[in-house]
């Protein structure tokens, strides 16, 4: 069959397991999954012994008399069914048992209890006092019965009751109740309900915006497909097995994506651990080796980039060259701008910064490189608390606020907010210039969600003047690249420096103006800086081509996946 033919196809498309368990059930309801035999008893003849049922238990009292149900008209049939099938509506072919106030002990089942990917009950179900009944808890249900939640009905919180449970089970009024009568197949109802067709039948019912629901009334309205019984345990056992198959295709995929996890985990680590170019030279080779294999996911790609701005941090991307001028010349040139313009009153005079140890500096530069402590590098400025009081909706005046800041990027369209221009000149020391980095301060205490840079450009103002709030940081560099710096805020081994000097609770971390001045940072010669920087733009690029042909190969794929479907669907 070319379903299970191409099952490979569909389960490594993207969102492909998904996707072919929703193949599944809609071919199961359209009797395109196992083949028809003339001789089943047809589903009209089952209709009839279902009626007879339900005439005794409405005369036996059992069950309360059931409304006469309007004919279902043509636009409510979204299929054509094979021969021997027909339409009914949920109460045709099903009935409840009515509702109680516990007056005992009893097994409660709320929507928590359900496993809406297998359609079963979970075995973390509550056993409670009647004096301690949710006020929900109303609906009698018995081993059999399938429930299906009529509150948030898109998440598909349908399940059938596959034993009598001790205490006796009570499901909550959040759920539709059905159970079937004799000649029914609960998992072929569960099928039904659980398909495509169903749920958007129940979608343009539903009311609603924070807790869309479906009243039972409509819902009853709902109609489904009826085979033939010895049709519907047939369905029902080959739905089992290929939702089976589907359960080996998914642990399958998260384990090659775990064992995926692990290869390039240590492929990169062995790359960002060289410590020589002829070392990387050789982790390299290692790595283009399984090339196709490491990089045939986004987040592999992902990992290598990082790992290549990490390496051009180190010096390890480009070739040093002896005839630049080393980076301690370049410190005294900073510091003799830094003189002249506190000499000029146009910087405060900074304090003596510390001397740096060999504890604080994470690796070894290469040859002609220093390090430094931002302080010395930079003039940094710490934003303003503006009061909120003081925004206005619009304006060319706008306050960047820690939600605007990512990594490497300014979302100015995130909740924007704007300040007069008379408080725009109260604040001019807080303004924001093309070049500038912005930090922030205040994160998880994760580093790669606690301190983001992101250098200010002009296209990036939008024509904007910008203004820094508070819990951020802005650093105005002196005579060196900031591209390379705004790279170097983002090297693990650097952030891990910064990292150890936050303070804060266990959720949430802060870094103060002190700690970010006392950064030590490597610098390597001016020149280097702008051939790494060349070099990095470069590799981005690559990466950027990597990721494009990554996502036409898996539009290739969706589209012979999807053209797979519908020829098996409507073939």
């Amino acid at each position: 069959m070319r379903l299970t033919e191409g099952f490979n196809l569909l389960a490594t498309a993207p969102d492909g397991i998904k996707r072919l368990r929703e193949l599944i059930l809609n071919l199961a309801v359209q009797g395109k999954l196992v083949p028809q035999d003339p001789n089943d008893e047809l589903a009209s003849v089952l209709l009839q012994k279902i009626r007879a049922e339900k005439d005794r238990m409405i005369a036996e009292g059992k069950i309360k008399k059931d409304k006469s149900l309007p004919a279902i008209c043509d636009d409510e049939k979204p299929f054509e069914l094979p021969e021997g099938w027909e339409w009914v509506r949920l109460p045709d072919i099903s009935h409840n048992w009515g509702q109680e106030t516990p007056s005992q002990q009893f097994t409660y089942i709320d929507v928590a209890s359900v496993d809406n990917l297998r359609g079963e009950i979970t075995e973390d179900v509550q056993v409670l006092d009647a004096a301690d009944a949710p006020s929900r808890a109303r609906k009698i249900v018995k081993k059999g019965t399938v429930i299906y939640s009529t509150v948030r009905p898109y998440l598909k919180n349908i399940a059938v009751i596959e034993k009598n449970y001790e205490p006796g089970a009570i499901a909550s009024t959040a759920f539709a109740i059905l159970h079937p009568h004799t000649g029914i197949h609960a998992q072929f109802l569960l099928t039904c309900l659980r398909c495509a067709y169903f749920t958007d039948f129940v979608s343009s019912k539903m009311i609603g915006v924070a807790y869309p629901a479906i009243n039972d009334a409509n819902f009853f309205q709902g109609v489904i497909p009826l085979p033939p019984l010895a049709e519907q345990s047939r369905i029902v056992a080959k739905v089992e097995e290929l939702m089976a198959l589907c359960d080996a295709l998914e642990a399958r995929g998260q384990l090659e994506d775990e064992q995926h996890a692990r290869l390039t985990a240590t492929l990169f680590d062995a790359l960002a651990a060289s410590e020589s170019a002829h070392q990387l030279q050789e982790n390299w080779a290692r790595l283009a080796a399984s090339f196709d294999l490491v990089l045939d996911r986004p987040e592999a790609i992902d990992a290598l980039e990082q790992t290549l701005l990490q390496l051009a941090v180190r010096g390890l991307l480009v070739p040093q060259d002896p005839a630049d001028e080393p980076a301690c010349e370049l410190l005294k040139q900073i510091r003799a701008e830094k003189d002249r313009l506190i000499a000029e009153g146009k910087l405060k005079k900074d304090k003596p910064m510390p001397a740096i140890t060999d504890d604080e500096k994470p690796f070894v530069p290469p040859q002609g490189w220093e390090w430094a402590r931002l302080g010395d590098i930079s003039t940094l400025q710490g934003g303003f608390a503006f009061e909120s009081g003081r925004f206005i909706s619009g304006g060319s005046n706008q306050v960047v606020r820690m939600g605007n800041v990512r990594p490497s990027f300014l979302r100015l369209n995130e909740n924007p907010v704007f300040i007069k221009d008379e408080l725009a000149i109260e604040t001019d020391a807080y303004q924001l210039l093309p070049g500038d980095i912005i930090l922030t301060m205040t994160g998880t205490k994760n580093k790669r969600d606690y301190l983001y840079s992101c250098l200010v450009s002009e296209n990036a103002m939008k024509g904007k003047r910008l203004y820094l709030n508070q819990r951020l940081c802005k650093v105005r560099l002196c005579q060196l690249d900031k591209v390379f710096f705004d790279l170097a805020f983002k090297d693990d081994l650097l952030l891990d420096v910064i990292f150890a000097s936050s303070t804060g609770t266990a959720n949430q971390a802060n870094i103060g103006m002190k700690a970010l001045s006392l950064w030590v940072l490597p610098i390597p010669p001016l020149a280097e800086q702008s051939r790494i920087v060349a070099r990095v733009e470069a590799l981005r690029a690559l990466c950027t081509q990597l990721r494009e042909r990554l996502a036409t190969s898996q539009k290739i794929q969706t589209h012979l996946a999807e053209t797979l479907v519908e020829s098996i669907a409507y073939g």
